[in-house]
């Protein structure tokens, strides 16, 4: 039977597996932020219900100046969009007919958008295991490619790629008449000064896009955003539904930018969390991405059983099954809170025969 292509909804995993539900479910498929929403968020929820008699802004404002100012570009370089989702649709249809490249294994809905809009896919698999990224093969294959997608840092390893190294990849698309779209969905966690938004102004062929579900724990209002030339987001802004930002989701984001000391915590916890699971991972034998996000993924020496048998202790973790390249072998695990985290250690050293575990 065929598994969910994402994480969360675990209800719904279940019952599409025939498995009953455990009285505690832990869901570890889905990778928001552990900390919750903003302190902010959670006590304007009064105030923000005003919005609910209102159309709101057709251009997703206030949330659109926010994000511009965040990134100190002007308004007309970004698309609000209802959530990333909705922006890689609307960027598929210009590929129509056209051949992307993807490097695998990376976030599913990439292919799923470019096909169900008639784009081609030319897939490079590389190892998830190396930490390099295959920068030679992909400038190679770049010259037979209209565009190229990159996740950094990529879903589902976490592994981030050096900024120089996109740069060098958005040159030769200059040469080669190759698009670059960035995914930085998970850019909060790894740093800031990491972003390409700075080195648009350079590159016209290239656009990012940013998520604010994964950082600020909000996936269910969608909203995300789009930055690039001028140009390019009035040709994608057409191709949007009109009023496709609600009013709430829209004032929720602008009151998320403020929140730098959020971001600071929700970093330092992530990473003292992340580096103690690959710690306990790797003494059990596992191979362990790189992550510099609020996930990792593992490959145990043994994973025939492990997912099923996670999910009848009532833990359910990211399997692999489409991700090309890790062909269910791998697992995903995002970072929750600590008690959480001991919970999990707990079920996994019991299936790695370990007596203990820090």
């Amino acid at each position: 039977m065929q598994l969910p292509e994402h994480g969360a909804n675990p209800l719904r995993l279940y019952e599409r597996l025939g498995l009953e539900v455990p009285d505690r479910v832990l869901d570890f498929s889905e990778n928001v932020n552990p900390l919750g929403v903003p302190e902010k968020v959670r006590k304007s929820w009064p105030e923000l219900l005003s919005a609910l008699p209102h159309y709101p802004d057709p251009e997703g404002e206030p949330f659109r100046s926010a994000a511009a100012a965040h990134h100190g570009v002007p308004g007309n370089r970004v698309l609000a969009g209802n959530g990333a989702a909705e922006l890689f649709s609307v960027i598929a249809d210009r590929y129509r007919g056209r051949t992307a490249l993807l490097i695998h294994p990376t976030f599913s809905e990439y292919r799923t958008t470019l096909l169900s809009k008639g784009a081609k896919c030319a897939d490079l698999v590389a190892d998830p295991a190396d930490p390099e990224f295959p920068e030679g093969r992909v400038l190679e294959n770049m010259s037979d490619a209209d565009v190229l997608y990159i996740c950094n840092p990529n879903n589902p390893t976490g592994v981030r790629i050096p900024k120089e190294t996109i740069r060098r990849l958005a040159e030769h698309g200059l040469r080669t008449g190759c698009e670059l779209v960035i995914d930085e969905a998970f850019m909060d966690f790894a740093g800031e000064e990491h972003s390409f938004i700075p080195e648009l102004v350079e590159f016209p062929n290239a656009v990012v896009v940013r998520s604010m579900t994964k950082m600020y724990a909000i996936p269910g209002i969608r909203l995300g955003y789009m930055i690039g030339s001028a140009d390019r987001i009035a040709a994608q802004r057409h191709a949007v539904p009109h009023w496709n930002v609600n009013g709430i989701a829209s004032r929720i984001g602008t009151l998320c930018f403020d929140e730098e000391e959020f971001r600071r915590r929700t970093i330092r916890y992530c990473r003292e969390e992340r580096q103690q699971l690959a710690g306990f991972l790797e003494a059990a034998g596992c191979t362990v991405t790189e992550s510099e996000t609020n996930y990792i993924s593992f490959r145990p020496e043994k994973s025939a059983g492990l997912y099923r048998a996670m999910l009848g202790q009532g833990i359910v973790l990211r399997h692999s099954e489409n991700f090309l390249g890790m062909d269910g072998a791998w697992f995903r695990v995002g970072i929750k809170e600590r008690e959480k985290m001991k919970i999990l250690k707990e079920a996994l050293a019991g299936w790695f025969g370990e007596d203990s575990f820090s």
